[in-house]
């Protein structure tokens, strides 16, 4: 039996991630701001129909301890603008609290993103310099291991980090 598809998404007004299972990309949208910006992202994002047709997209909550200035507003824009997409194309997504995906990867909540990256090339023996790839890859494969296909072997303590994340029932839609 294959295993199921399944989408990361780190969302970023900036340098989205967006990891499937043919590797990780990095969507850029220039000057754009507003909404232009939000259609830029989201055509990226739902362009090939790999989400649409995703068993389980697993994107990061909002990190509101890093929120400040007027940019906080857009991101929790761009970020409510991509889960209401995935609710039109009703495509099952769980929100992975970003010390809850920092604990699943590298044991500790507060890990840096160096940490993170030194835990997929640990783990993974991919050598990733781009934060929002390495955040999508780990919410990818934090998506997998909660459906019983784990990516990499890692210990039980950091994989019972999942078990905050509210999972949805993922089967035939």
């Amino acid at each position: 039996m294959a295993p199921p598809s399944v989408v990361g998404l780190d969302l970023s007004l900036t340098g989205t991630g967006i990891a499937t299972d043919t590797g990780a990309q990095r969507v850029r949208c220039g000057d754009l701001r507003g909404t232009p910006r939000f259609s830029w992202i989201s055509e990226h994002i739902f362009a090939d129909g790999t989400t649409q047709a995703a068993d389980l997209v697993v994107i990061e909550g909002p990190s509101y301890g890093s929120m400040s200035g007027a940019g906080h507003h857009e991101a929790a824009g761009l970020w409510w603008h991509i889960v209401y997409r995935l609710d039109l194309c009703e495509v099952p997504y769980a929100v992975v609290p970003p010390s809850t995906l920092k604990k699943y990867a590298t044991g500790n909540g507060g890990a840096s993103k160096p940490d993170m990256r030194m835990a997929l090339f640990q783990r993974a023996g991919i050598d990733e310099r781009d934060d929002n790839k390495v955040d999508a890859w780990w919410l990818r494969a934090a998506g997998l291991d909660a459906l019983g296909h784990p990516l990499v072997d890692l210990p039980k303590a950091q994989r019972e980090a999942l078990s905050k994340v509210a999972w949805p029932l993922v089967g035939d839609r």
